[in-house]
């Protein structure tokens, strides 16, 4: 398949806003390539790459853009993905320079608009609004399937080429094969804001929810096979090596096969948590200095099971997954939870988790099975404030004592059906001196253009923002503002397509409207 073919389809994607027609685009190219590139196709649309790493960074990319002179067509998916292996294949004593003319090289055969794609796909920000959830719903619009049936397929398999290639070949009985498999991580289930319990209880079709603290720590889904055991990060990736501790202990537990969902947190002999940034720090050290300095010790807690002993507990209520982890579970390793419909009762409880230094809670509705990869409604977080995850758009240069540092953050929410993201605001509070200069360094390297001193930069930062509410405003062009916004902290574990939807943001402001 020719590149040119899928760079016009994205501008084709870009060019419009409604969801259907987006996909319809994707749909008709997906169902075009031919099947040995189908896969590659499916991937570049979604912006991501075959090659998990290629070692290729913003400032090689920006030279061979500049360097590059623009080909005519002719570059084919398998020329490019075969010129990226080669470049990831790359190691050793003067490989940054072999990997800068391998990329010079491969720019150098592309057009120029080719380019850009390339140098998008690289960054992992085409801007085409082509995220890999809208090329899911393309493949079961090519094939005929169900969307619900392929988005659970690459749910289970998190592997886009994998289900592209089974749906296309194999249809229903292709996808079908997808299911939780031990030692390869699935995505997690995910939560939505909400305003307060009582908000939470409104929302959860049961007269009952069970509450449980919701903990500042590293989400880790844990996978047990005999004596084999694997940690996997929230984003799945490995981490076994980093937590031997955790290891340990779920080797000691009755079950022999196991997947069980939790976070690992760092904790003061009281009980109280240390910063997540301490947690991380913690995480992985070998002479564990971080945690010992500041008195801490590293401790799992487990609040849900997905497998237990040749059983897949996905489409089990969440009542029955609770009974099966209590089962295989010591006390000291779950996550403190009450079942109930009382909102005093709840409140109370969430009181409590923030008296003892933890985020809020999370509800859970008792009869929802375990969504992996969804953000619904079956799970909701409360925390002390609001906070939604947003991605920075811009940065103004400071004055006075922040001379010299990008401060003023520019606010956006994703929008999923529009493709970017939308403005909601911005803030310079809650930055330390030493996140000024971090985060200085980082949007610089990633900056596209200026306006004054604005300088505008790649959605690719996800900072975690805490606020009072949302109020209408006439300023911003989804006509809502945050108030109160400060910096919590930056996601190095999100990307931009995890960020919160604008979706959520209006939800929020519905709540606070009705609420007043």
């Amino acid at each position: 398949m020719q590149l040119s073919a899928l760079v016009a389809c994205s501008a084709a994607v870009a060019a419009v806003r409604a969801r259907s027609q987006k996909t319809a685009t994707i749909a008709a190219a997906l169902a075009a390539a031919p099947a040995a590139e189908r896969a590659l196709a499916a991937l570049y649309l979604a912006g991501q790459l075959r090659q998990a790493r290629t070692g290729v960074g913003p400032a090689q990319i920006v030279q061979a853009l500049g360097t590059a002179p623009a080909a005519a067509p002719g570059l084919t998916l398998h020329d490019v993905d075969s010129a990226l292996a080669a470049i990831a294949a790359l190691h050793g004593a003067g490989s940054a320079g072999r990997r800068q003319q391998a990329l010079a090289e491969l720019f150098g055969r592309a057009t120029a608009q080719e380019q850009q794609f390339l140098a998008g796909m690289l960054t992992g920000e085409l801007r085409q609004g082509a995220l890999e959830s809208l090329v899911v719903d393309a493949i079961a619009l090519a094939t005929g399937l169900p969307p619900a049936a392929v988005r659970r397929a690459q749910m289970l398999a998190a592997d886009l080429a994998a289900v592209v290639d089974a749906a296309f070949a194999e249809g229903a009985a292709g996808i079908a094969r997808f299911d939780l498999q031990l030692l390869r991580p699935v995505q997690p289930m995910l939560a939505s804001p909400a305003a307060d319990v009582a908000d939470a209880l409104a929302q959860l079709p049961q007269a009952r929810a069970v509450f449980e603290w919701k903990l500042d720590g590293m989400r880790v889904q844990v996978h047990r096979r005999g004596d084999d055991v694997r940690v996997f990060s929230r984003t799945l990736n490995d981490v076994t090596a980093t937590l031997p501790q955790l290891v340990a202990l779920v080797l000691t537990l009755p079950a022999r096969e196991l997947v069980l969902d939790g976070e690992v947190i760092a904790l003061l002999p009281g009980g109280r948590p240390l910063r997540f940034q301490d947690t991380m720090r913690y995480i992985g050290r070998a002479d564990r200095d971080a945690g010992a300095a500041a008195g801490g010790s590293l401790s799992a807690f487990f609040f849900d099971c997905l497998y237990c002993d040749g059983a897949s507990l996905l489409d089990a209520p969440t009542e029955r997954r609770l009974a099966v982890l209590r089962s295989v579970c010591p006390a000291p390793t779950l996550v403190p939870h009450l079942v109930t419909g009382d909102v005093a009762a709840a409140t109370a409880f969430f009181a409590d988790a923030l008296a003892r230094g933890h985020e809020g809670v999370m509800a859970k509705d008792l009869d929802a099975p375990y969504a992996a990869g969804r953000r619904g409604a079956s799970w909701l977080k409360i925390k002390r404030a609001h906070t939604l995850d947003l991605v920075v758009l811009a940065a103004e240069w400071g004055s006075g004592r922040r001379r010299g540092w990008l401060s003023n953050l520019h606010l956006g929410a994703r929008d999923p059906d529009g493709g970017g993201f939308v403005m909601l605001g911005k803030t310079f509070k809650g930055l330390t001196d030493e996140l000024l200069q971090w985060q200085t360094r980082e949007l610089l390297q990633r900056e596209t253009h200026r306006d004054g001193h604005v300088v505008h930069v790649r959605p690719e930062l996800v900072v975690e923002i805490e606020f009072n509410d949302v109020q209408t405003s006439p300023h911003y062009p989804g006509g809502m503002a945050l108030r109160f916004a400060r910096v919590q902290r930056y996601r190095d574990d999100k990307t931009a397509a995890e960020a919160d939807t604008i979706a959520a943001v209006r939800a929020l402001h519905a709540r606070v409207d009705d609420a007043e």
